[in-house]
């Protein structure tokens, strides 16, 4: 089925920063690591990392965009809850601020695709 498979998935591990470190390693020591060529998505599928997005108006599979929502409301809440933690080093305001993001990444993936 994946190999016939015409959607735009999201990685199970939708918050991660595989490409964004091989960019900063890229950048800073001339050195590039692999991404990796398949990826298990929101769905459960295995899927060429070229059929992922990350971004809401991208993703077609239904299944991968409510599992992205699920993970971005989980993530506002975490954010928040850490935030008002005694000793925290992130103010209430900042994880505010990073609950209003996931939230609204949330609704993105929970609206009609594009």
């Amino acid at each position: 089925m994946a190999g016939n498979d015409p959607h735009i998935h999201v990685e199970s591990e939708v918050v991660h920063g595989d490409a964004a470190a091989r960019t900063m390693l890229a950048a800073t020591f001339g050195l590039a690591g692999d991404l990796p060529s398949r990826v298990t998505t929101g769905c459960g599928l295995r899927v060429p990392y070229a059929m992922t997005s990350p971004r809401p108006d991208r993703v077609t599979c239904l299944a991968c965009r409510e599992h992205a929502r699920r993970v971005h409301l989980r993530l506002a809440e975490e954010a928040e809850r850490l935030s008002r933690m005694l000793g925290s080093v992130i103010s209430p305001a900042q994880g505010k601020s990073a609950a209003d993001w996931h939230r609204d990444l949330a609704e993105k993936f929970s609206g009609a695709q594009g």
